[in-house]
């Protein structure tokens, strides 16, 4: 069969369970309004969905098997009825060894998790865009070294699914600092190192934009905006299966003080 080739996202996905918590939900009513839109700005329906989450590390790339993957309650502090909301997307383990296969023809090693579920990076944005919850979804995780150049190649090895009806979802957040949410002072390093970011991912040319995104750490403000890069690195596996696709900023959302941005390459 063929398919539209689909373009890749990165998703800056919120906070926790907010889709289920209303005064939350109505903060995030931007990143709400525009999740929902995005598939109808695809030229297809996908026939699955990979998600790189920032909410899971392995030492080495790790892909879910699951069937039917359970739900992983990744937060803490919420109210009890958002440790049993249910998102029960199917998973594919036809696509999880379609991964396997293509890191290793890349020279990459890989594992497998037959027990891993859906954290919120991943339940979220997918519960706002496919509510019906029809679509597969597989899980992957970033490698826990953070080597950006590294994840760049695994997006790079990862290109060949989108246009066999493959989503490829990056999930995390353009600013991570648990102790400056809320802070009217992050709000200006928010917005000077997402536009680092949206410099680099709109860069006419892919070697400019890798290796800008490579040296995020030159960015201003750039660790204080993410002391730990894991909801950052997301990022860099959704611009390698970019390849030569230019990045666009497709929104941003300004909750507790910061603005967080998602972006769309091709």
């Amino acid at each position: 069969m063929k398919y539209s080739r689909l373009p890749t996202f990165f998703i800056s996905h919120g906070g926790g369970p907010w889709p289920y918590i209303e005064d939350m939900r109505q903060r995030f009513a931007v990143t709400a309004a525009e999740l929902a839109k995005l598939p109808s700005a695809l030229p297809a329906k996908p026939k699955a969905i990979l998600v790189i989450t920032g909410h899971w590390e392995a030492p080495q790339f790790t892909v879910s098997t699951a069937a039917h993957p359970r739900m992983e309650y990744d937060y803490y502090g919420f109210p009890e009825h958002t440790y049993h909301v249910q998102y029960p997307a199917p998973g594919s383990p036809e696509l999880a060894k379609r991964v396997r296969d293509l890191l290793a023809l890349a020279g990459m090693e890989s594992d497998e998790d037959p027990e891993r579920g859906f954290d919120h990076g991943v339940f979220v944005p997918m519960m706002l865009m496919y509510p019906e919850a029809d679509i597969p979804v597989v899980l992957l995780s970033m490698k826990s070294s953070y080597d950006a150049l590294e994840h760049i190649r695994l997006g790079e090895a990862l290109a060949p699914l989108r246009d066999e009806g493959v989503l490829i979802v990056g999930s995390g957040l353009t600013y991570h600092n648990m102790r400056g949410f809320g802070r009217p002072a992050s709000l200006e390093p928010s917005v000077q190192f997402e536009q680092y970011l949206f410099e680099a991912i709109s860069s006419k040319k892919s070697q400019s934009r890798n290796q800008a995104l490579v040296n995020w750490e030159q960015a201003p403000y750039a660790r204080l905006v993410h002391p730990r890069e894991d909801h950052l690195i997301p990022l860099m596996a959704a611009a390698g299966a970019a390849g030569e696709d230019v990045g666009q900023r497709i929104f941003t959302d300004t909750v507790f003080e910061v603005v967080m941005a998602s972006y769309r390459f091709g």
